[in-house]
């Protein structure tokens, strides 16, 4: 993960006893065949859904959600909604904390993640992200119009595509600035007028007892490390997705101004511990 956000204070870790290992594997292989089962699935069902719709995918977003659902059930993490998934054509921005994003966000609603094209090289969460559809944008500038004409094509075709305006996950127990690139996209004259775009505020609550940043993935953290704490903690905490109302997109004179409002909204959405102020507090 380099060149991501770091907050200089390194997390805790969680200790690994023979308790411990005993929960990564009760959880890990029953999560591990929930996973790559689902993918399975979803593979062979699209086989036939491309065929018939196309860029349309009336089948399989039904897999999606029952994976990520019940991944949660496996883990023994609470998993909370608050709010209505908008139904007007548009997207989605959210704040980002972690790999469990993923889930999190595929678990009620239908959408299409933006990621760097680094992440479809990634064992296991390249594969899914690839198989569920995510729209992967390359850095390079050369490249910019060509990403925009996919985002307008995605767009007009209905699909809600979801980004992280921050540019990379924190330790979840605070919204970074947003950057307002990607949302250029939506002031095209073919998509301003008919656009919503819906914020979204991720909320990870940690156990009591616990480091507050628990499910936080950020800095240098690397993916399977992260894994296994999150698959070994003795007890688990919650997490909620606030669905925002959503914003129209003409209703804002520029992509900045638009950006500003849903990190207002998603700022002021986001449900953190008492643990988690107080450590907040004597970083500033």
């Amino acid at each position: 993960m380099s060149g991501t956000w770091d907050s200089g204070d390194p997390p805790a870790h969680v200790k690994m006893g023979p308790v411990q290992w005993l929960l990564v594997v009760l959880r890990g292989l029953p999560l591990g065949l929930l996973v790559f089962g689902g993918l399975l699935v979803l593979l062979l069902v699209r086989l036939v859904e491309s065929p018939r719709h196309g860029m349309q995918r009336p089948w399989t977003p039904h897999i999606t959600r029952f994976v990520c659902r019940a991944s949660f059930v496996l883990l023994g993490i609470k998993f909370f909604t608050k709010g209505t998934p908008m139904t007007e054509q548009g997207a989605v921005v959210a704040n980002h904390s972690s790999w469990l994003d993923i889930f999190s966000l595929n678990a009620r609603k239908l959408v299409y993640f933006v990621s760097k094209s680094e992440v479809a090289k990634w064992p296991g969460i390249g594969w899914l992200a690839r198989a569920t559809g995510t729209v992967f944008i390359d850095r390079d500038p050369k490249q910019a119009r060509a990403q925009k004409e996919v985002f307008e094509t995605r767009l007009l075709a209905g699909h809600k595509l979801l980004f992280f305006p921050e540019g990379t996950s924190s330790d979840g127990i605070r919204v970074l600035p947003f950057k307002s690139t990607l949302f250029a996209a939506f002031f095209t004259p073919e998509l301003r007028d008919v656009l919503y775009v819906q914020p979204v505020t991720l909320s990870y609550e940690a156990p009591n007892g616990t480091d507050p940043r628990l499910y936080g993935w950020w800095g240098d953290m690397d993916f399977a490390p992260h894994l296994l704490q999150t698959l070994a903690a003795t007890s688990q905490g919650q997490v909620t997705v606030t669905y925002h109302s959503p914003l129209k997109v003409s209703d804002f004179e520029t992509r900045k101004e638009l950006a500003f409002a849903c990190e207002k909204i998603i700022r002021s959405g986001l449900k953190i511990s008492p643990a988690a102020q107080a450590m907040l507090s004597k970083q500033r």
